[in-house]
């Protein structure tokens, strides 16, 4: 599944949104807790993803993805993908371990987002705890940040499944003994979106990850970022945006094609 245009999706991203900024809203109590997604919001693993995909489908005997597909599957979540792909449920979690199998053994290929280390020094700098929930293994999360960036990280929540980040997350928030509205919840997919509004917690959305970002402001998150810095600007107190509407409109996002 490559991306086609030969363009990153971080640069994909920041193109489909407005240029200019949204109402300031000031006087919101920072967070407790920044729970941070890993793959599409820290790691730029998007590319390295559309590489192994297909392989992953011959082996597992769902859809392959062609290239005209990509930019349209962006523009949905988790649920339509997975049906558009023919993928049964319980083929998941076999698929997933495989997947993580070859995220660790191609860990050294996959590099963090420029302006993620200065983003997370300085989340941590304002004192507040940085943790990482994900699908993706711990040790392929820690191998991609390094030793210096993984230091930063409070708490690690990861392998979870699919559709199972929600539950991890309460166990996140219960181990760290924070209530679910002093936890910024921060992903690239509407998955990320739908596990922190399960649990309670206000959402950051990124624009330059998995998700199209028309798709993800159709959400309604509470904050959507375009780049790494402005999430730690809002953390140490600095101007927290409103969710940005989609190119062409001036009241509302586009709505999604295909649901959730």
């Amino acid at each position: 599944m490559p991306a086609g245009d030969g363009s990153r999706p971080a640069d994909r991203g920041r193109a489909n949104l407005m240029a200019s900024p949204m109402n300031l809203r000031t006087g919101a109590a920072g967070p407790h807790l920044v729970v941070l997604d890993f793959d599409g919001t820290l790691a730029d693993s998007f590319d390295w993803f559309c590489s192994v995909l297909n392989g992953v489908a011959d082996r597992y005997r769902f859809r392959r993805v062609e290239a005209h597909e990509v930019e349209g599957l962006r523009l949905q979540g988790a649920r339509a993908i997975v049906a558009h792909l023919g993928i049964p449920r319980w083929k998941l979690p076999f698929i997933a371990r495989h997947m993580h199998a070859l995220a660790a053994r191609d860990a050294g290929q996959i590099a963090l987002f420029p302006g993620v280390p200065a983003m997370l020094a300085a989340i941590a700098e304002t004192g507040v705890t940085p943790a990482i929930l994900s699908s993706n293994r711990a040790d392929t999360v820690r191998r991609v940040l390094g030793p210096e960036n993984a230091a930063r990280i409070g708490a690690y929540a990861c392998g979870a499944s699919l559709f199972g980040k929600a539950q991890r997350l309460r166990g996140l928030l219960a181990r760290r003994g924070v209530v679910p509205h002093r936890a910024l919840c921060i992903g690239d997919e509407i998955r990320d979106l739908e596990a922190a509004r399960a649990v309670g917690c206000p959402f950051g959305a990124v624009a330059w990850g998995y998700t199209d970002p028309q798709a993800l402001a159709a959400q309604g998150p509470d904050y959507l970022f375009t780049e790494p810095a402005e999430i730690g600007a809002l953390v140490a107190g600095g101007a927290d945006y409103w969710p940005r509407v989609a190119p062409g409109t001036t009241l509302a996002p586009l709505p999604l094609p295909n649901g959730s």
